[in-house]
């Protein structure tokens, strides 16, 4: 089974990209078989491209209100 760890979205000069961590494990014995493996892609869906937007607009709003 792979299970996603985490998810970056991020904006580049190629577009709006998402990279994601997952690791891997046997589900019989629940041996770890891959860790910490990234993949890297650059989102062409335009429903995705809206959410990453505003994943990222959410995100911009901690930065307008953060306390230095």
């Amino acid at each position: 089974m792979k299970t996603v760890t985490s998810a970056t979205v991020f904006s580049d000069a190629v577009g709006m990209r998402i990279s994601v961590t997952y690791s891997e494990i046997d589900e019989t014995t629940g041996r770890i078989i891959a860790d910490n493996v990234r993949i890297d892609r650059v989102i062409t869906d335009a429903t995705a491209k809206k959410n990453a937007a505003k994943v990222i607009e959410y995100a911009q709003t901690f930065v307008d209100t953060a306390e230095v």
